[in-house]
């Protein structure tokens, strides 16, 4: 028999669950080469910040995979797991994703896949055609819904970057089950070679404005220190990052001021 305590927690997770996230709970996590930096990811290239605005899979030229795991606050029912696979087509990418959140009594699963091409040399535009699934392990509380996102990506010159990204732009008067509307925008810069600092402005449904800022420092060849701040929960981030070969290994750790510590991990793999 379902017991009550089980029944419970689940019912706390469908409904409480989005007070643990900075942000839109129902997007993809960003790698850990992202959270190190406070998840400031629309304007940088990279093999997860392509899942985060698509147009960014325009530059992804290599045949490339990554897995990524998140452990919010030690808690192993808040973890998230994540998978994603990255094509290039000529001068447009395709994109793949797979993401796992929660434990056996309730659990969400998100796939989504996307293409970004590049519109001329210094534009780029992409789109992801997301599916949700969200279930407990009794009947109470089952729910699929399907959305999309875009992004847009301009480059004023060679060390400044411009992003957009909008994820759900569709009323929720058209669907059964209600999703949040999030809409991104945010500047990078190239200070030097071996020096990249961003900022980002977040607005999500029923959320204040979330302002984000990180920075990226390559300490030696192959080796890079981020660290970031997140103004929703007053979350600062610190990462390490090291590329070994084709094999490029992350870890980063954001703080919450009420609930502790989230950790991070991500392992990406390109063919040259």
């Amino acid at each position: 028999m379902y017991s009550l305590h089980k029944i419970t927690v689940s019912v706390l997770f469908v409904f409480l669950f989005p007070a643990l996230f900075a942000g839109d709970p129902y997007r993809i996590p960003a790698g850990a080469v992202e959270s190190g930096m406070a998840s400031v990811c629309i304007t940088k290239n990279g093999f997860w910040p392509s899942f985060q605005n698509q147009a960014l899979l325009a530059f992804n030229n290599f045949l490339s995979a990554g897995i990524n795991y998140e452990n919010r606050f030690n808690i192993s029912e808040l973890g998230t797991r994540t998978a994603g696979v990255i094509i290039p087509a000529g001068n447009s990418s395709l994109g793949f994703v797979y993401s796992n959140f929660g434990y056996n009594h309730f659990r969400r699963e998100t796939a989504g896949v996307s293409c970004g091409l590049t519109l001329s040399g210094k534009i780029a535009a992409g789109v992801q055609i997301d599916y949700f699934s969200e279930k407990t392990s009794s009947e109470y509380y089952r729910r699929h819904s399907v959305t999309c996102e875009a992004g847009l990506l301009i480059l004023p010159d060679d060390n400044l970057s411009l992003g957009i990204h909008i994820f759900n732009p569709v009323p929720n008067s058209l669907r059964k089950s209600f999703l949040p509307t999030t809409l991104r925008a945010g500047a990078g810069i190239k200070l030097n070679k071996v020096l990249f600092a961003g900022a980002e402005a977040e607005m999500s449904t029923g959320k204040t404005l979330i302002i984000r800022t990180g920075f990226e420092y390559e300490v030696m060849k192959s080796l890079w220190l981020r660290g970031g701040f997140c103004s929703d929960n007053t979350s600062f981030t610190f990462g390490l990052g090291y590329l070994l070969n084709s094999l490029q290994l992350d870890f980063a750790f954001a703080t919450h001021e009420k609930l502790g510590i989230t950790s991070s991990a991500s392992l990406i793999f390109k063919i040259h």
